[in-house]
C-alpha cells in the first residue's frame, strides 16, 4: 500500500532509487531491494493495478525509466447511479455475499445506499447469505487481463498453458474463461476451478482482441474438457428423444427410428459431465458405446451402490 500510495502521488515517474528512499519498509541492501520491488510490482499488476513505465524526464533519456500509476486509469469512474439504482445494489451486495468478494468498500465508493428512499446513505449491515464459488480468488486477476489484454499464464489440469484471454463467463455454478490457447493453437474454455496454480498476467497489449464466445456460444458440458475426445453412442426412448436432440443440437448427429426412438452420437472430452446428462434420462437411455465409456459409467454406479450397501 505505501507502494501505490507513493505511485499514485508522484507528478512524474520515479526512478527505481527514488522509490527505494521514498516507500517506507524496503531493506537497505541493494540487492535485496532490487528483488523485494520486483516482488510488489508483479503482485500489483497481478491485482490489476495500472503500473506503467516510463521515461522519467524525456528531454533528458540518460535519467533512465520510472514507474508510476496514472490517477486516472487506477480511480473508480462516477457511473452517475441514481438513489434508486444504488438502493438496488447495495441490496444485492448486502444480501448475499460471493466467496472472495468484498462489495462493502466498493459501495462507500459509490456514495453507499440509501437507509429509505430519499434518506442518508450507508453501506449494507452484512449478507444474509454466503456462496462459496471455487475458482473465484482467480476473477479479479483475469478481468485485468481481459481488459488490459495481457496474456496469462496458469496451470490446467496439470499442463502448464499460456492464454490470451477474451471473456468470463457464469454457467451451472461455474466461472469459465474463454481465450486463445497458444500451446494448443485454438480457442479454447477453461474452468477456474481447475487451475492447479494461479493464473500469472503478462505485459499489457500483448494481443489483439477479437470477438468471444456469449453464452449462447458456449458448447456443452461434455465437450468442455481436455479428455482424449470420444464419439459417444446414445440411444434414448419415444418419451425424451426430442429433447435429447433439441440439447445435443447441432454438436452431434441423429438417428431416428421407426418407433419415435433416436440415437445421438456426440464428441466427449468430459467423460463426468457426460455421464451426469446420461444419469438424467435414468432407464429412458442407454449407452451404446464406445466400450470404454459404457465402462466409465459401469464402474461410477457400481461404487456408488457400493458405497451405498456399506453405509
Amino acid at each position: 500500500m505505501n507502494l501505490v500510495t507513493a505511485l499514485l502521488d508522484a507528478s512524474r515517474p520515479l526512478s527505481r532509487s527514488e522509490l527505494h528512499e521514498r516507500v517506507p519498509g524496503y531493506p537497505d541492501d541493494p540487492v535485496t531491494f532490487r528483488r523485494a520491488f520486483e516482488r510488489d510490482k508483479e503482485a500489483l499488476r497481478a491485482m490489476g493495478i495500472p503500473l506503467v513505465v516510463e521515461q522519467v524526464n524525456p528531454e533528458y533519456p540518460e535519467l533512465g525509466e520510472g514507474y508510476r500509476i496514472p490517477p486516472e486509469r487506477y480511480q473508480l469512474p462516477d457511473p452517475g447511479l441514481a438513489p434508486d439504482e444504488l438502493a438496488a445494489l447495495n441490496l444485492a451486495a448486502s444480501t448475499v455475499r460471493l466467496e472472495g468478494s468484498e462489495a462493502t468498500e466498493a459501495l462507500w465508493k459509490l456514495g453507499g445506499a440509501p437507509t429509505e428512499p430519499g434518506g442518508p446513505v450507508q453501506a449494507g449491515a452484512g449478507p444474509l447469505a454466503e456462496v462459496a464459488i471455487a475458482g473465484g480468488e482467480h476473477l479479479g486477476v483475469l478481468f485485468g487481463a481481459i481488459g488490459e489484454r495481457r496474456s496469462v499464464r496458469f496451470g490446467y489440469r496439470g499442463d502448464p498453458r499460456t492464454v490470451d484471454p477474451a471473456r468470463l463467463s457464469f454457467r451451472n455454478g461455474f466461472w469459465y474463461l474463454a481465450g486463445f490457447d497458444r500451446d494448443r493453437q485454438g480457442d479454447r474454455l477453461f474452468r477456474l476451478d481447475r487451475l492447479t496454480s494461479a493464473p500469472e498476467a503478462g505485459p499489457p497489449a500483448a494481443f489483439e482482441r477479437t470477438a468471444a464466445p456469449g453464452p449462447a456460444d458456449l458448447p456443452p458440458p461434455w465437450q468442455m474438457g481436455d479428455e482424449d475426445e470420444v464419439v459417444a453412442e446414445l440411444w434414448v426412448d419415444g418419451s425424451q428423444a426430442a429433447w435429447v436432440a433439441g440439447r445435443v443440437g447441432t454438436s452431434g448427429a441423429a438417428e431416428w427410428g421407426d418407433d419415435g426412438s433416436v440415437v445421438v452420437r456426440v464428441r466427449v472430452r468430459n467423460r463426468d459431465a457426460f455421464r451426469a446428462f446420461v444419469l438424467r434420462l435414468l432407464d429412458h437411455a442407454e449407452l451404446l458405446g464406445p466400450p470404454e465409456l459404457r465402462a466409465h459409467l459401469a464402474a461410477w454406479l457400481r461404487a456408488v451402490a457400493s458405497a451405498g450397501a456399506n453405509a
